[in-house]
């Protein structure tokens, strides 16, 4: 069944080689988005698995510039599930002028392994554009925002509560810079200071092979200043996966 679904997600992304991806452009009303796909398997005397998925979906409304977001990860090893998650996205700006807007966002996120059932956090506030190039840019966001977190039935019974909540000032800052005709880097770090304090920090490198269809490598680093009992304050993630833009 294992090698089933990674021949046809290798069979399913190549395809996408022989087109071209369409790109967004502000100003007009349109859309655009990127699809990525990773998968690794292993079999003998080691029996792992490990499946990386997301969609990003851009679209242009007047002054409205809408971004959809849908990730999943899911691991396993010798048929223990080692990790798991997945998140949803949705965040609108409204275009002040041509570097400033203002932004509102909701998130749910659903990762066990934290000892939360699920996350969710939203907020709203004012952007800017400090670099906006066809080789670089660079932007900011910061604004007031509120995050709740279910705990699980065990930690709930150990910790003497079922849920946290806080408002929380909600910042996020986002460098990209092309490195040739074929390549980008991007740095995104998002933070949601409230109680404590979660992180996010991404680090990529894009690399086209053919068409629309690229190589993405990418360093995710979490960060809870305060996690729940055993579990541990940074999580970090490696991924090589392929890029489809459409």
């Amino acid at each position: 069944m294992k090698k089933l679904l990674l021949t046809a997600a290798i069979t399913l992304a190549m395809p996408f080689a022989a087109h071209a991806g369409s790109e967004f452009v502000e100003g007009d009303a349109t859309f655009a988005g990127e699809a990525e796909l990773g998968a690794t398997l292993t079999t003998g005397n080691t029996d792992t698995s490990s499946f990386k998925a997301r969609l990003a979906l851009k679209q242009e409304l007047g002054d409205w510039e809408n971004q959809y977001v849908a990730e999943g990860l899911y691991k396993e090893d010798t048929d223990e599930v080692t990790a798991k998650r997945y998140f949803l996205g949705v965040q609108g700006d409204y275009q002040i002028d041509d570097v400033s807007y203002l932004f509102a966002n909701t998130n749910y996120e659903v990762d066990p392994f934290t000892g939360y059932d699920f996350t969710s956090t939203t907020s709203a506030g004012y952007g800017h554009r400090f670099i906006d190039t066809d080789r670089m840019s660079l932007k900011a966001e910061a604004g007031p925002g509120y995050i709740y977190q279910q705990l699980d039935d065990e930690l709930s019974v150990s910790e003497g509560y079922d849920s946290d909540d806080s408002v929380v000032v909600h910042a996020v800052v986002d460098f990209q810079t092309k490195l040739g005709e074929s390549s980008k880097f991007q740095q995104k770090f998002v933070a949601d200071w409230g109680e404590k304090l979660d992180a996010r920090s991404e680090t990529s490198l894009t690399a086209n092979i053919i068409g629309a269809l690229a190589m993405k490598f990418a360093v995710i680093v979490r960060y809870n200043s305060d996690p729940l009992d055993a579990k541990e304050s940074t999580d970090t993630e490696t991924n090589m996966t392929l890029l489809y833009s459409f």
